[in-house]
């Protein structure tokens, strides 16, 4: 039986492309399959994915798709996937070595649904570690609980982290750009019991300003508003809204109100003001627990430390419709002080 797919996206970045693949197909984990599927690359990068098939018959398989956007690309991996596990990988990335020996032996030896390790950002351009995150929980095996919010603060991407294919292989990432591992991530919060933790640095994500995802328009943040309402409801037909409001509404808030509005402030032809208007309204109308919600109390958040103080601060200035506060000083930190602050 294969133990883990790993679905390799390919979009061009035939110069970043070899170094990805060198380090898929030397991992220590046996019995893996690496899907390498090609968005209908415009430069080499078909070439070279087949060519790796060619001498790695046992573990690459290459496939050619049209061009259809990052979504269609992970759905088409998780569609032909044959592993107990399932995880993704970005093609300008690489990973350490015992990156799918250490997420998958976590997972067996605790029985859990989903292994996340810790990963750097990697400035493209100048080569140098912006940051490393996902450490905090150090070694560490937890259960879903709706009364403890700390998966709320898992980062949403699939790469730096593995699915037991069984809990997800009916989901699909939903289509739009930018923001559809989030919205896989909280639909697979419905099916998962178990997340373990490792906080080694086994996943180098580098970070390209050009990328989709520094860049918010308007039509990104009215999808985003219309597939959260859909995961609300994938909850509520999975009859588990009841017991996962809180954390819903809380990662709607954080999703929409604290990360995209921010980005979306970097777009000139965007009105922010209108825009903070219409997304309070949103959120009272379709998360309302977000202005009451008892993971934003002042009393819980002294508790949890600087990120929740910081949520909590941020969501009084909504209350108060003052959020561009908010975004002017995290744009201080960000675009000043260079200081890279993911919630």
């Amino acid at each position: 039986m294969v133990k883990l797919t790993i679905v390799a996206l390919v979009y061009n970045l035939e110069k970043y492309l070899p170094r990805c693949l060198d380090s898929l197909v030397n991992q220590t984990l046996e019995d893996i399959e690496i899907l390498c599927v090609d968005d209908g690359s415009t430069d080499s990068a078909p070439k070279i994915i087949d060519e790796y098939e060619q001498k790695y018959p046992e573990k690459v398989k290459a496939f050619h798709k049209t061009n259809g956007g990052e979504f269609t690309t992970r759905n088409y991996g998780l569609e032909r996937a044959s592993g107990e596990y399932i995880t993704f990988v970005d093609t300008d990335d690489y990973v350490e070595k015992n990156w799918a020996e250490k997420l998958y032996n976590a997972a067996k030896e605790n029985d859990a649904d989903l292994a996340v390790c810790a990963f750097e950002r990697i400035n493209l351009e100048t080569d140098k570690v912006v940051c490393t995150d996902m450490t905090r929980f150090g070694y560490s095996c937890k259960k879903i609980d709706p009364n403890d919010d700390f998966m709320v603060f898992i980062n949403p991407a699939p790469w730096n982290k593995i699915y037991k294919r069984d809990k997800v292989k009916d989901l699909r990432f939903l289509s739009f750009r930018g923001f559809n591992d989030t919205m896989f991530l909280m639909e697979a919060y419905s099916r998962i019991e178990k997340i373990v933790f490792i906080p080694d640095v086994l996943y180098h994500y580098y970070l390209r300003y050009d990328s989709q995802i520094h860049t918010i328009n308007q039509k990104d943040v009215q999808n985003l508003k219309k597939y959260l309402l859909e995961v609300k409801e994938f909850y509520k037909k999975s009859n588990k809204y009841d017991e996962m409001k809180y954390i819903l509404d809380l990662m709607a808030f954080i999703h929409l109100g604290v990360s995209v509005m921010y980005r979306a402030s970097y777009d000139k032809s965007i009105d922010m003001k209108i825009m903070l208007n219409d997304t309070i309204k949103y959120l009272d109308e379709n998360f309302s627990s977000w202005r009451n919600n008892p993971f934003l109390k002042l009393t819980y958040s002294i508790k949890k430390g600087f990120k929740h103080f910081g949520l909590w601060g941020i969501s009084l200035l909504y209350k108060w419709k003052m959020a561009m506060v908010y975004i002017k000083i995290y744009r201080f930190f960000i675009d000043k002080l260079k200081l890279d602050i993911k919630w």
